[in-house]
């Protein structure tokens, strides 16, 4: 079955390649960036959509810092969530390895619907899926418990858009846990609720899949996250109820939480900048590995509309593995994909050099 990679990326990328770039230095935080405008705007907005790239008008405004304001029902949660989950390990020499293997798929299936569904799919659109797809990835997605893809959708293009900045909901600059955790502990600052109600987020209210779940969001995610991954343990191979409801639905719940805030965290700390030396994320193959494939860090902000978020195909990339099978079954198509030409200019122009040791 005929499966498309798309070429507007690589041909009209080629020609920035040999030198017809045009450039403007801007500022990403503390950081002194130098935006593509060719190799950015005109590509990104071949997907209908240019909210995603970094925004070079962004100004931080002057004065102090809103004070913080704490959520402490989210604390409580949270920290309720943690204790279940270290509970949930003290159970695991006791559980049957169906009920392991089970917690697995569910982490799989679970991660895929961030990963291929509310990120690179309905966040970037850097390739196109089917009804029956869509659909999928909406269970999956609600089964992660991560908000609703609407608003996670929103989310996630304003920390593109407004990246490292007091605009960024998750901003690496105010420390490890912020980015990782606190930022969920927190109310939002002012500037995230203001640039997120300005996005232009047409394409995913049109979306019928997408808004069907916001709207049975909450009965989606108690079926999908807890009672079902719970359920299928006890009823079918006789686990412990409270063995089925700790381990498939708590622990791995939690795993899954953690493996997506890595990113958030971890990823725009520790690795190197092959692509793009002056911006904070990096290239984490340990991320990429427990975030199935999106620890390329340094790569999908230098080209967030690349559907691989890497130029490595499926090193470290489940999900890049995920969409191809899916492109190839005839669900999926269009798949957005950089030319190695230009990933070699980019490296060459602003890239810390890490790319010429492998």
């Amino acid at each position: 079955m005929y499966c498309h990679l798309s070429k507007e990326f690589s041909s009209a990328s080629s020609t920035t390649a040999v030198g017809t770039i045009t450039s403007r230095v801007t500022r990403n935080g503390n950081a002194v960036v130098e935006k593509d405008l060719l190799n950015h705007e005109d590509l990104a907005g071949d997907r209908g959509m240019i909210d995603d790239i970094f925004d070079e008008t962004y100004r931080e405004k002057e004065g102090p810092k809103p004070p913080l304001r704490y959520v402490w029902r989210n604390i409580i949660l949270m920290s309720l969530l943690h204790l279940g989950a270290i509970f949930a390990l003290t159970l695991i020499p006791s559980a049957k390895i169906q009920t392991l293997a089970w917690a697995i798929l569910c982490f799989l299936l679970s991660a895929l619907g961030i990963t291929a569904g509310s990120h690179r799919l309905w966040s970037h659109r850097s390739y196109k899926a089917t009804l029956p797809l869509r659909i999928f990835l909406t269970i999956a997605n609600s089964m992660a418990f991560q908000n609703d893809i609407y608003e996670w959708v929103r989310d996630h293009r304003v920390h593109h858009k407004f990246s490292e900045t007091d605009a960024d909901p998750h901003n690496a600059m105010r420390g490890f846990f912020f980015s990782h955790i606190g930022w969920l502990l927190v109310r939002k600052h002012p500037d995230v609720i203001e640039k997120g109600q300005k996005l232009d987020l047409s394409d995913i209210k049109a979306d019928k899949v997408v808004m069907f779940q916001r709207r049975y969001y909450k009965p989606s995610v108690v079926l999908l996250c807890f009672t079902l991954p719970t359920v299928v343990p006890w009823y079918f191979w006789d686990e412990s109820i409270v063995i089925s409801f700790f381990i498939p639905a708590i622990l791995r719940y939690t795993v899954g939480l953690n493996a997506t805030w890595l990113v958030n965290s971890a990823a725009h700390m520790f690795g190197n900048r092959p692509y793009d030396q002056n911006i904070n994320p990096r290239e984490n193959p340990l991320v990429s590995l427990g975030a199935l494939g999106e620890g390329f860090h340094n790569y999908h902000h230098t080209f967030p509309y690349d559907y691989s978020t890497s130029e490595f195909g499926w090193r470290f990339n489940l999900t890049t593995a995920f969409i191809d099978l899916m492109c190839l079954l005839g669900l999926a198509s269009d798949r957005k994909k950089v030319s190695k030409e230009v990933i070699l200019a980019r490296k060459m122009r602003t890239g810390d050099g890490s790319h010429k040791s492998g």
